[in-house]
C-alpha cells in the first residue's frame, strides 16, 4: 500500500509530463467502436437504460453490479449471504440469470455450460465500469446465448485524458471491510496509457458460513493514434466463500433466521458441529486482447480476441452417505461420513470480429464470433471417517467428466435514416452451436451426449425522432437458445433412473425455446425531466422454465412449458425539480403465464430409503403465474444537495433516500400460496460529503473534471425501517410411494436487517 501511495502522489505531480495527444473525438470515436456492437445507440428501437459510473458508485457500497443495478426498471436482487457481499443474483422482468447475456468490451461473460455470469466470481465490478447499458428483452446482443430476457453490456473502454489515482476503503456491519484502488496515466504524448485497479472484500455475512473473501483486479494496457487503437485487458476474480445454497425452512426461519445448515453433522456423542471448511472457491482470468482500425471516417474494424482460465471447487462435508456414491465397491454397501470436493478446470476462447461502415443515412455492420469451451468437471474425496486418515484418497476419482461446446455465429446489421425523423433498423443472427458431453456424473450416471443446434434470430424496427428530447419505437425479434448442461444433465438422469427402473421414457427431450419479443416506446429527456414509458410482450415456446427445484449443488432445474409469456408496462422518470433536489421513479405492472402448466411430480420409494423410483404424477394446474415472477415493481429515490446554489462553497453534501417494492412471488409454478414470497419494500439511505483539495481541481476548463480530486465520505444504512424478509426461495415435492401422500419442503434466503457502512473515498 505505501509503494501504491507513492507511486500516485508522484503521478499528481507530473500532469505536465503526460498531456493527452489526440483529440477528445477521435479517443471517444476509438472507444466507443470496442462495445457498438453489443449496445444500441440512441436511436435503435430497443428498451434500454444507460448507468453512468457515478451512478453506479452512489447507489452501492459493495461494488456488487446486481445491487448497483436494484433500482433499474424490472431489476429484482437477491443476495444469499443476507447482504450485498457474496453470492448476488438479479432477475430482470423475471428473466434469471442464464436468460441474461452480460458482456464486458464486447465480449461475453455467461459460462458456456450453465448460460449465467456468477458475480462473485468478479467482485467489485461496479467499480472499474465507466458505464453500463441494461437492454430488457431480446435487446442487439451480437454474441451469447443468454440474451433471451435481457442484456448487460459493460464497458471499461473509457480513456482519461489525465493521470489520476484513487484510494476506496469501507466498513460496515457484520465485519464487512472493503478497500479499492486505481492509478492510470490517462493518455500520453506518445498515445500509450495504462489503468491498474484492485479491490479486495471481506464479510462474515449475515447468516452463519456466509462469510465471503473476494478480490479483483484489471489492468489495461493500450496505445492509439488518430486510426488504431489497441489494448490489452486482463481482469482477475478470486472468491472463497462459505456455502450459503441451501436456504431454510420456514419453521427455522421463525426460530433462527441467521441459520444456515451447510456443513452441519452429528459427532459421536450426537452433538451438533459444523464442518468449518464447507466452502465454494473459484478463481478466474481473462485475458483480452482488442485492435480498433478506422480505415476512414466511415469504415472502423474491431477484433477482440478473449482467453478466460477458471478452476475452483466446493468442499462439503456429507453425512450418513453410501459410499457406492461416492464410487468404492464393498461388499456392503454401509454408509458413513465424508469429506468431498467437486472441482471445475476450464479454458473459454472467444474471437469477436466486426467491420462498421456508416454515412449521414446508413450504418452497416456486419460480424462474426468463434468460441471454444472446454470445462472437466472433477469428484474428488478427501476423507471418510469409516477408511480413515491412512487411505489413499489421491488416486481415487469419485467421478470425471468433460464439456466441450463449440460455437460461431455470424450477423449483420442495418440502421437507416430515409428521413430525418426516422430510423429503420434490421438485424440478422445465425448461431451455431456444438455440444459434446462425456463421462460420469456424480451420481455415476453417464453424461455421454452429443448433440448441435442452429438458429436464425431476426430483429427489426422503427424509431421516430421528431426533435433531439423526443423518440417513439416499435420493434419484433425473434430468438432462440439452447438448454445448458444442468438441464440436459438432470434430463439424462430422470431417464437412466426411469430406465433402470423399467420405467418407460423418452431419453434426453428437452427442446431449445423459442421467443418473439415485441417491444413499443416512448421516451422523453428535457434539462430537467425526462421520462419513459413502454409496452413489452414476450410470447415463449417451448421455454426452459424452472421448475423450483435446485441439483445437489445449487443449480435451478428447469423444464419445457409448451406456450407462456411476459406481458407489461414500463414507466421510468426523473426530475431535477431544483439545482439541488432531485427525484426518480420507475414502476413495471406485468403478467406472467404458462398456459396449461402441468407438474410432473417424481415418486420416491420410502421417506427412510427416499430413492427415485423413476415413476412420475402428472399434475394439471391451468393456467398459471411463473415462479419468482412478481407482477408489481417499483422504485423511488430522492436526491438533494443542500449546498448546492452556494457557489463560492468548496465542499459538496449529498442525501438520497429510496425505495424498492416488489410484489408476490412464487417459488414454483402451481401458483400455492404456502410456497410463496410475500411482497416487501426496502428503503435504503444515503449521506455523502465531498472536499476538493485544492484550486486546481476546480478549474471547470478541465475536461476531465468529472473525477476532481477530492475526499468523499459516505455513510449509507441499508434497509432502514429493518424490515425482516426474504428475497428468494426454492422448493420440492414429491410422491411417497409408501403411503401415496405428496411431501414438499422449501427453503428461503433471508435478508439482512438494518445494517450500515462508512466509505472514504480519496481521488486525486
Amino acid at each position: 500500500m505505501r509503494g501504491f501511495l507513492f507511486f500516485a502522489a508522484f503521478m499528481t505531480l507530473i500532469p505536465g509530463i503526460v498531456q493527452g495527444a489526440e483529440p477528445e473525438g477521435t479517443v471517444e470515436k476509438l472507444d466507443s467502436a470496442v462495445v457498438s456492437t453489443s449496445r444500441a445507440g440512441k436511436s435503435t428501437p430497443v428498451t434500454y437504460t444507460m448507468v453512468s459510473r457515478e451512478e453506479l458508485r452512489a447507489v452501492n457500497p459493495m461494488n456488487s453490479l446486481p445491487m448497483a443495478l436494484a433500482l433499474q426498471p424490472s431489476v429484482v436482487t437477491v443476495n444469499e449471504g443476507g447482504t450485498g457481499l457474496g453470492y448476488s443474483k438479479m432477475t430482470v422482468r423475471g428473466s434469471k440469470g442464464s436468460q441474461i447475456n452480460v458482456t464486458l468490451n464486447g465480449i461475453t461473460l455467461n459460462d458456456a455450460e450453465s448460460q449465467e455470469v456468477f458475480w462473485v466470481n468478479i467482485p467489485a465490478l461496479s467499480g472499474l465500469l465507466s458505464s453500463v447499458q441494461l437492454q430488457r428483452g431480446l435487446g442487439t446482443s451480437a454474441a451469447g446465448p443468454g440474451a433471451f430476457g435481457a442484456s448487460i453490456n459493460m464497458s471499461t473502454a473509457s480513456v482519461g485524458a489525465h493521470p489520476y489515482a484513487s484510494v476506496d476503503l469501507g466498513y460496515g456491519s457484520y465485519g464487512t471491510f472493503t478497500a479499492a484502488a486505481a492509478v492510470g496515466t490517462g493518455l500520453t504524448r506518445s498515445g500509450l496509457y495504462f489503468d491498474f485497479a484492485y479491490s479486495r472484500g471481506l464479510t462474515d455475512g449475515y447468516i452463519r458460513n456466509a462469510y465471503a473473501d473476494v478480490q479483483s483486479a484489471f489492468a489495461v494496457l493500450g496505445w492509439m493514434n488518430e486510426k488504431n487503437s489497441l489494448r490489452l485487458t486482463w481482469l482477475f476474480g478470486d472468491q472463497h466463500t462459505g456455502i450459503t445454497w441451501h436456504g431454510i425452512d420456514l419453521a427455522q426461519y421463525e426460530a433462527d433466521r441467521r441459520y444456515n445448515p451447510a456443513g452441519e453433522y452429528y459427532d459421536q456423542y450426537g452433538n451438533v458441529r459444523y464442518y468449518d471448511n464447507d466452502t465454494d472457491n473459484y478463481t478466474q482470468h481473462h485475458l483480452q486482447l482488442n485492435y480498433t482500425r478506422q480505415f476512414t471516417d466511415r469504415l472502423v474494424w474491431t477484433t477482440t480476441f478473449n482467453w478466460t482460465k477458471g478452476d475452483g471447487y466446493y468442499e462439503n462435508y456429507k453425512a450418513g452417505k453410501r459410499f457406492s456414491k461416492y464410487n468404492f465397491i464393498f461388499e456392503e454397501d454401509s454408509k458413513g461420513d465424508f469429506i468431498v470436493q467437486e472441482a471445475m478446470d476450464n479454458h473459454y476462447f472467444v474471437l469477436n470480429s466486426d467491420l462498421k461502415y456508416s454515412s449521414d443515412r446508413l450504418a452497416l455492420t456486419a460480424g462474426i464470433n468463434l468460441s471454444r469451451y472446454d470445462g472437466d468437471h472433477i469428484g474428488k474425496v478427501l476423507w471418510s471417517d469409516i477408511l480413515g486418515e491412512a487411505y489413499d484418497y489421491a488416486s481415487h476419482k469419485w467421478y470425471l467428466n468433460n464439456g466441450l461446446k463449440q460455437e460461431a455465429n455470424a450477423f449483420v446489421r442495418a440502421e437507416w435514416n430515409p428521413l430525418d425523423w426516422m430510423t429503420a433498423y434490421a438485424d440478422l443472427q445465425y448461431r451455431g452451436v456444438w455440444l459434446d458431453m462425456s463421462g460420469p456424473e456424480d451420481d455415476q450416471i453417464p453424461l455421454d451426449y452429443s448433440t448441435q443446434w442452429q438458429f436464425l434470430n431476426p430483429r427489426a424496427g422503427l424509431s421516430f425522432h421528431w426533435d433531439s428530447r423526443q423518440k417513439a419505437y416499435v420493434s419484433a425479434a425473434l430468438g432462440h437458445r439452447e438448454p445448458g448442461r444442468s438441464d440436459i444433465k438432470e434430463n439424462i438422469k430422470n431417464a437412466w433412473i426411469a430406465d433402470q427402473a423399467g420405467v418407460a421414457n423418452e431419453g434426453v427431450s428437452l427442446k431449445p425455446e423459442k421467443m418473439l419479443d415485441i417491444e413499443l416506446g416512448y421516451t422523453f429527456a428535457s434539462e430537467k425531466i425526462s421520462a419513459s414509458a413502454n409496452i413489452y410482450l414476450m410470447e415463449y415456446w417451448d421455454m426452459l422454465l424452472e421448475t423450483g427445484r435446485l441439483s445437489n449443488v445449487g443449480y435451478a432445474i428447469k423444464e419445457n412449458v409448451a406456450r407462456s409469456w411476459r406481458r407489461g408496462v414500463e414507466l421510468a422518470a426523473s426530475w431535477q425539480a431544483l439545482a439541488w433536489l432531485r427525484a426518480d421513479a420507475n414502476l413495471t405492472l406485468s403478467v406472467n403465464r404458462i398456459k396449461d402448466y402441468t407438474d410432473y411430480v417424481q415418486h420416491v420409494d420410502t421417506y427412510d430409503n427416499w430413492s427415485e423410483t423413476g415413476k412420475t404424477t402428472a399434475m394439471n394446474y391451468g393456467t398459471t403465474t411463473m415462479l419468482m415472477s412478481p407482477s408489481l415493481t417499483g422504485m423511488a429515490r430522492l436526491s438533494f444537495r443542500p449546498w448546492c446554489h452556494a457557489s463560492n462553497s468548496l465542499k459538496t453534501m449529498e442525501l438520497s433516500m429510496d425505495g424498492k417494492y416488489v410484489g408476490k412471488q412464487y417459488m414454483d409454478n402451481t401458483m400455492t400460496d404456502s410456497r410463496s414470497i410475500p411482497a416487501y419494500f426496502v428503503s435504503n439511505l444515503g449521506v455523502s460529503y465531498s472536499i476538493p483539495l485544492n484550486k486546481r481541481s476546480l478549474d471547470f476548463a478541465r475536461d476531465d473534471n468529472k473525477e476532481k480530486s477530492s475526499i468523499r465520505i459516505a455513510f449509507y444504512v441499508n434497509n432502514v425501517f429493518n424490515n425482516m424478509y426474504y428475497a428468494d426461495g426454492w422448493c420440492w415435492k414429491n410422491l411417497v410411494e409408501e403411503d401415496g401422500a405428496v411431501a414438499d419442503g422449501i427453503g428461503v434466503y433471508p435478508q439482512a436487517p438494518i445494517n450500515c457502512m462508512l466509505k472514504v473515498s480519496w481521488n486525486f
